[in-house]
C-alpha cells in the first residue's frame, strides 16, 4: 500500500488526510468542468443522460485512484457512481431504468450482506433483542 509515512515509518495521517481531501477537490472540479462545458455546448452536441455517466465516471474513477493509493475508498461513492453510469447510459439508450426499485434492491441486498457476514455495529450501538 502506498501509505504517508514519516522518517520512522509511522503512518502519517494528516498526510493520509490531505491526499483525499486533494482528490475529493479535483473531483469536484472535474464535475463542475464538465457541468458547465455541457451547459455551454449546443443541446444537440450531447445526448441526454451525458452528465450523469459523467459524474458516474468521475466518482468511479476517484475511487479507483484512491484504492491505487492505498486510501480509504467509499462505498457509498461507489454504488452513487454505479447508479448514475448505469441511469445515465439508460438515458443515452433511451431506456429509462426504474432507480427507486434498484436503490430499494441494492440497499436491501447490503443488510443481507452485512447481516450474513456479522459486520460489527458502530461503538455506542446496542442490539435491543
Amino acid at each position: 500500500m502506498n501509505k504517508t509515512m514519516n522518517e520512522f515509518g509511522v503512518v502519517d495521517q494528516a498526510g493520509i488526510r490531505r491526499q483525499g481531501k486533494r482528490l475529493d477537490e479535483i473531483a469536484m472540479a472535474l464535475a463542475l468542468i464538465m457541468t458547465g462545458a455541457l451547459w455551454l455546448a449546443p443541446k444537440a452536441m450531447f445526448p441526454e443522460g451525458t452528465w450523469l455517466v459523467g459524474v458516474g465516471l468521475i466518482l468511479l474513477g476517484l475511487n479507483a485512484v484512491r484504492r491505487i493509493r492505498g486510501l480509504k475508498t467509499s462505498g457509498f461513492g461507489i454504488i452513487v457512481g454505479l447508479i448514475a453510469s448505469a441511469a445515465g447510459i439508460g438515458r443515452i439508450l433511451g431506456q429509462d431504468l426504474p432507480l427507486v426499485p434498484i436503490l430499494l434492491i441494492i440497499f436491501g441486498v447490503g443488510l443481507v450482506v452485512r447481516a450474513a457476514t456479522g459486520s460489527r455495529r458502530p461503538t455506542g450501538m446496542s442490539d435491543v433483542s
